[in-house]
């Protein structure tokens, strides 16, 4: 009887540890070069076992799904198939998780609380800090093409008077007003030297993002352009503002939308292309795998491998007429040709299906296909290109040189190419290029750089 008892109790004990410990909310900072997100873990007890979700506030996301999930002898397993994700971590007397989290092949360190947790605040020394020395005021215009209102800032050197101006065009991907990334700020850094300088600045959200209507996943280059077009037409109805010394600043993908809106707006007066691209997009993004993959530490022979089975994709890409096409196309190649190990707990279908989604967006199969020069040919006003020398995602001698030939081709004799020494890809002073990088060094923007680019368009306004 007393052994019966004994067991009794030692269930009554582990129901009372499992429910007090491992359900509910925890919370985890996971650190990943160049970034850090917050992990949100819902643990939910079943008659199975548990369930789970996963929440990343940092990405707007919340209740993904974690398809399979335990919790034996204190260790806790989740796995997250579509998204490739596994994690597997220990529970500690001290209720921290301890743990690791693993996503396409890649392993970091990820510890789970009860405790709510907090991100290191980065130093970023260069980043202004209110109150300004200038007006700033948070703004609304309208694209009416799109049929889309967009927010942004427009700093002016002071209230009243007539400045010349620039609009700052983002790179790719989903970016606020202030180019946010790697915790640092450029557009931020950027607008508030120009500012100082006598030059209005006009940045915005991009559409969806923030404060900014519209949806950015059905977007492409071609649909940012009238971004910016409603963003000149709304510097056109201020009064502080010289229209006729109305100018455009595209960093990276940014660098191909200003020469877009150049050729079709009388009203722009200069633009700066800051690591921006004048080679085919399918091309480039070879360039940009193989520099980043070496520096990297990955072999020849991996790095060939990659770059033969990139090939075939984007000549799969180049060749698709439709995003209908291109996922069939794709679809049936990734299947006839497997070149990564498939994650545990995924199926051969969800893999594929998760490969082909990377490819197969409007954005993504209109910069494969895309070759700026023939646009860079029909631009007409003063242009001033600059890439940082240790730049691995816009390699800077093929893009810059690309940029001058085609533009020169074209008959614009005032054309200023310059390649700015141990600058990476967002023109911070930098040992490798390496984005993982980034996030690591304090300087957000190289102070060369900016003055460049402030000397270049003063002159271009006097």
């Amino acid at each position: 009887m007393k052994k019966l008892v004994f067991t009794i109790l030692a269930g009554l004990i582990s129901l009372t540890f499992f429910g007090q410990e491992i359900t509910g909310q925890w919370n985890g900072i996971l650190k990943v070069p160049g970034a850090q997100l917050k992990l949100v873990f819902n643990i939910e007890k079943t008659a199975n076992g548990i369930s789970a979700t996963m929440d990343s506030p940092d990405q707007g996301a919340k209740g993904i799904p974690v398809s399979n999930s335990s919790f034996e002898n204190s260790v806790l397993k989740m796995a997250i198939s579509q998204a490739q994700i596994e994690y597997e971590g220990t529970l500690g007397k001290d209720n921290i998780i301890v743990g690791n989290f693993k996503q396409g092949g890649q392993n970091f360190p990820l510890n789970l609380s009860k405790e709510k947790t907090e991100k290191e605040i980065p130093i970023r020394p260069q980043e202004p800090k209110k109150p300004y020395s200038y007006h700033s005021e948070d703004i609304i215009f309208e694209n009416k093409k799109a049929g889309i209102t967009l927010a942004g800032t427009l700093t002016l050197p002071k209230q009243d008077g007539i400045f010349p101006a620039v609009i700052l065009i983002s790179g790719s991907g989903p970016q606020n007003r202030d180019e946010e990334l790697m915790g640092h700020k450029p557009f931020l850094v950027l607008s508030d030297y120009l500012t100082k300088n006598g030059i209005a600045v006009l940045r915005y959200d991009d559409r969806g993002v923030a404060a900014s209507k519209g949806n950015f996943k059905t977007a492409t280059s071609v649909d940012f352009a009238t971004d910016v077009e409603a963003g000149i037409a709304y510097l056109k109805t201020r009064k502080e503002i010289n229209k006729s010394k109305i100018g455009l600043i595209g960093h990276s993908e940014g660098g191909i939308i200003a020469p877009m809106v150049a050729t079709q707006s009388k009203d722009v007066a200069f633009i700066v292309l800051l690591a921006g691209t004048g080679i085919q997009g399918d091309q480039l993004l070879l360039l940009q795998q193989h520099l980043i993959g070496k520096a990297s530490g990955m072999s020849d022979e991996a790095l060939q491998k990659v770059k033969s089975n990139n090939t075939k994709i984007f000549d799969i890409a180049n060749k698709s007429t439709s995003i209908e096409q291109l996922q069939t196309d794709l679809t049936n190649y990734i299947k006839q040709n497997p070149s990564t190990e498939k994650p545990a707990g995924m199926t051969e279908e969800e893999f594929v299906k998760l490969q082909v989604q990377q490819i197969a967006t409007p954005w993504m199969h209109y910069f494969i296909k895309y070759n700026p020069a023939p646009t860079l040919e029909k631009v007409k006003c003063p242009v001033l290109a600059l890439n940082g020398e240790k730049d691995l995602q816009v390699p800077p001698k093929e893009n810059l040189g690309a940029i001058k030939a085609a533009l020169l081709k074209g008959g614009n004799k005032n054309v200023t190419a310059i390649e700015l020494p141990d600058l990476n890809h967002l023109f911070q002073e930098c040992k490798t290029g390496s984005p993982q990088e980034y996030a690591t060094i304090e300087q957000t923007f190289s102070p060369t750089a900016l003055t460049e680019i402030t000397k270049w368009i003063k002159t271009q306004t006097n």
